[in-house]
């Protein structure tokens, strides 16, 4: 498939606001329960701004993939049968909990609602909290699913690509908190990192190993209906290209990407592990940064191969420009 920089920067710019927002409250929960030293308001609430900064972003993206910015609210019409379109309706309102949730930290609006048997404080934050990790995850399995459900592109179609961009977008958020939380904190958002960041490693690696195995169901004998047991096909029947050779393949050799198979794994997982690592020992925010800064660099080398590595079953036919 042709990779488009809109999408790409629409998955991962999200994804990372998802990540961040989960760390964020991850970190809250903790602190309830007297598990980490509670965190100024200030954090939250500038994690939260942060985390709503990317979801726009990436929904800003998104708008330049359209023919027809002007239509795009009429792709939330077919919620009942699209994942597309249920996408369209749990990211602005995943938007709206974390604005929400920002806010109350923000303007100390955080009233108790309840109390647990254990003597825990159940306050607007959170329930706006646990409102927006369900709307994070359900985010995570509509945007995979619009892939993973299309059962032509084989690469595609596995449990593995939701599980793939949920664990990717989670740990580049919790990267990301890492580098803004306070000291006190920072070894335990730098462990969830490392072990989201290795979490993700394993599912991307499974990912790639399935895929290799992958065999085409279809042959170019079975594309144009002709039994014969030697066909070459000599031209695609135009002087130029198509839109399907445009949209449907991304023009690249086979070496091409090789390469960036073993730049994104280089990028996404070791380098952020170990700068991670310095970082999380050094308390040196510069790693901290940096680490988040390279795996975003891999993240979006990932995304490119993710779209290109997909062949769709058209190819077959479409072989050849002349």
């Amino acid at each position: 498939m042709h990779p488009a920089f809109s999408v790409i920067f629409l998955t991962t710019l999200i994804g990372v606001g998802q990540g961040l927002f989960l760390a964020l409250f991850t970190v809250e929960s903790y602190a309830a329960f007297d598990l980490l030293p509670p965190q100024a308001s200030r954090f939250y609430a500038l994690g939260s701004a942060l985390a709503l900064g990317f979801l726009v972003a990436g929904l800003i993206a998104s708008f330049f993939h359209l023919g027809h910015p002007e239509r795009a609210w009429r792709s939330a019409a077919k919620w009942r049968t699209s994942w597309l379109s249920r996408e369209v309706i749990v990211l602005p309102a995943f938007m709206g909990t974390v604005f929400l949730y920002g806010a109350a930290h923000f303007t100390g609006f955080n009233l108790t609602l309840a109390t647990l048997p254990s003597g825990v404080p159940v306050n607007v934050t959170a329930i706006l909290g646990v409102a927006g990790t369900v709307l994070a995850f359900a985010l995570f399995v509509c945007t995979g699913m619009i892939y993973a459900c299309l059962r032509f592109l084989q690469e595609w179609h596995t449990p593995l690509t939701v599980i793939n961009y949920t664990l990717l977008g989670g740990a580049s958020g919790f990267v990301l908190a890492t580098a803004l939380a306070a000291p006190e904190v920072t070894r335990f958002s730098a462990g969830w990192a490392m072990i989201l960041t290795l979490l993700a490693l394993i599912g991307r690696v499974a990912s790639l190993l399935r895929n290799a195995r992958l065999k085409p169901k279809s042959t170019l004998r079975t594309a144009i209906g002709v039994k014969h047991p030697r066909i070459a096909q000599k031209a695609q029947g135009a002087m130029g290209g198509s839109f399907n050779t445009r949209e449907f393949f991304h023009g690249r050799s086979a070496a091409f990407l090789r390469q960036v198979k073993w730049i994104f794994l280089l990028l996404t997982f070791p380098l952020p592990l170990g700068l991670l690592a310095g970082g999380a020992a050094t308390g040196a925010a510069a790693l901290l940064l940096a680490a988040f800064a390279v795996q975003y660099l891999g993240l979006l080398a990932e995304r490119w191969f993710f779209f290109a590595q997909a062949n769709h079953p058209q190819n077959l036919y479409y072989q050849v420009i002349s």
